[in-house]
């Protein structure tokens, strides 16, 4: 059985006029395209310790199959403001599951996009857990509510968003959790 002891989050983007290698550019950015990534659901499974990038790749070898939740956005169109955002939720009990979300936007600000990732990994989370809140309250009441209920440890996302290139050029952003084994 594979189950995931850690897990790093990560973000780059990327600028090239073929639309795969401004994929290629956005991984090398986040320091994963050496990497074989299979993309899977939006579980943050129990015990699993959130360590930051540079951790997380010591552990890794290049060439491995990584499992990873990725958020991936992509524009050929000059100045779109496009944006690849990952939520996380993670329970108080170390025993529970939680959450990750993946979200893409178009005309989201960085903020915005990480918000509503991070909202929805969050929203997902107390539902299981019986947190009762109103689904169309406001971000910031539902933090309320969530900080209230004791329930839920944390929230964050990461997110990249940048403008189309002003030449037309394939601009790739990517955001993603990648799980070490």
């Amino acid at each position: 059985m594979f189950k995931p002891r850690k897990v790093f989050l990560t973000k780059g983007k990327g600028v090239h006029k073929d639309k795969l290698a401004s994929l290629e550019l956005a991984l090398r950015q986040a320091k994963i395209a050496g990497f074989n990534l299979v993309k899977v659901s939006s579980i943050f499974p129990p015990h699993c310790e959130l360590v930051s990038r540079e951790e997380g790749l010591r552990e890794l070898e290049k060439g491995q199959i990584v499992f990873t939740v990725m958020a991936e956005n992509s524009t050929s169109e000059p100045h779109r403001l496009i944006s690849a955002s990952v939520g996380l939720a993670i329970p108080k009990d170390p025993t529970q599951y939680g959450y990750l979300s993946e979200h893409i936007g178009f005309g989201q600000t960085e903020k915005e996009a990480g918000e509503y990732a991070e909202d929805l990994a969050a929203s997902m989370l107390a539902t299981i857990l019986g947190v009762d809140f109103d689904p169309e309250a406001s971000w910031d009441e539902k933090k309320e509510i969530w900080r209230i209920s004791g329930k839920i440890y944390r929230t964050l996302n990461i997110t990249q968003s940048t403008r189309g290139d002003p030449k037309g050029r394939w601009t790739t952003v990517i955001a993603a959790a990648v799980f070490v084994p």
